[in-house]
């Protein structure tokens, strides 16, 4: 160490002279890390440096031979740091920019929670618009079709390749065009405009989770409902439906039992709705788009050349309408419902095996 200006100070790994950081905001990042490496101890450190790049560690180890020219209380408050932005980081992942500053604020205070939210953000460890990545496209487009067209496509050109393109394909026809062209020019946009949309858009995304998490009923419940009760009461409750409303019974009916569903039939089952079902053409079509658990299932109870057949045709295909399968897929589900409700195949109900004697 030399004495030269008054203060103690020491060589940096340039050779050159250096005042001892007093704060952790006069530390590089490599400084940082290494006074983190000193204050883990040698055995956690080692375990950390395995996932560092050689010219990582050789610049972080640098860093390390000069640090004990810092101060235990300038060591102590990098930890700090670290150990906040890791929190900051858990809190954002949980619910986004909105909920880690409000989780912060709560156990840190407002000035506190402010300073870390700003080193996350500048460390671009947050890239804007991310807790949109876990949002539905579709309310997503929803927010953005009353918008200006620049807005969206500032918000489009912060989402992922394909998040975006199903929200582009969700906004009026009319608007399209427009945004798509607005995100070729966009070169880039002021961080504080950016910062207002995404706390907008934040704040609309979180109103409408707390209005799905309020809302109870619906079709979908009463499908929920009757998919765990027994066979008779479902039966009761779709015939007296049916007299009521039997739009209602038939949307609850298409509902209650889907295609992939079929793979909890038992084999003996299944084998008799293939003996009603189009092999050539309505099998194939509908398993265009299937779990590969359900094709192997529908393969173990054909014959070995049913079975090699229904491969080859559905190799050939090639593209198909989405809408053509989705038809398939409900002649074959109309099969097993009618199978059913003719005592011919056993569907299981009220959450566990039905007997068979």
């Amino acid at each position: 160490m030399d004495d030269t200006t008054g203060l103690a100070t020491y060589r940096d790994a340039a050779g050159l002279a250096r005042t001892p950081p007093r704060t952790p905001g006069e530390l590089t990042g490599p400084q940082k890390a290494a006074a983190l490496i000193v204050a883990l101890g040698v055995d956690l450190a080692s375990r950390v440096l395995r996932h560092l790049a050689d010219s990582e560690i050789e610049l972080v180890m640098l860093e390390v031979a000069n640090a004990g020219a810092l101060t235990p209380d300038v060591q102590h408050r990098v930890v700090q740091e670290f150990l906040e932005t890791t929190l900051a980081q858990e809190y954002f992942k949980r619910g986004g920019l909105e909920y880690a500053r409000t989780a912060l604020e709560q156990a840190l205070g407002a000035q506190r929670a402010g300073d870390i939210m700003q080193r996350l953000i500048a460390s671009n460890q947050v890239r804007p618009f991310s807790f949109a990545q876990r949002s539905d496209p579709g309310v997503i487009a929803n927010f953005l079709r009353d918008e200006h067209p620049q807005t969206a496509a500032l918000v489009l050109a912060h989402l992922l390749p394909e998040q975006a393109a199903r929200v582009l394909g969700d906004l009026g026809p009319e608007t399209k065009a427009d945004v798509a062209r607005r995100v070729a020019l966009m070169d880039r946009a002021a961080p504080d405009i950016i910062r207002e949309v995404e706390r907008v858009l934040e704040h609309k995304l979180t109103a409408d989770y707390a209005l799905d998490d309020a809302r109870a009923g619906g079709l979908r419940a009463l499908v929920q409902i009757l998919n765990r009760v027994d066979r008779p009461t479902e039966k009761n409750i779709l015939e007296t439906l049916e007299a009521l409303d039997p739009e209602l019974a038939e949307q609850i009916k298409k509902q209650l039992f889907v295609f992939e569903d079929i793979i909890n039939l038992d084999n003996r089952s299944l084998q008799r709705v293939l003996r009603e079902v189009d092999l050539s053409r309505e099998l194939p079509l509908a398993l265009k788009v299937a779990s590969e658990e359900l094709k192997a299932k529908m393969l173990q109870n054909l014959s070995e050349r049913a079975g090699e057949n229904l491969k080859e045709d559905i190799s050939f295909l090639g593209p198909v309408r989405l809408r053509d399968v989705e038809e398939a897929q409900q002649k074959i589900v109309g099969t097993v419902r009618r199978l059913d409700e003719a005592g011919e195949i056993v569907l299981s109900r009220g959450g566990g095996e039905d007997v068979i004697v």
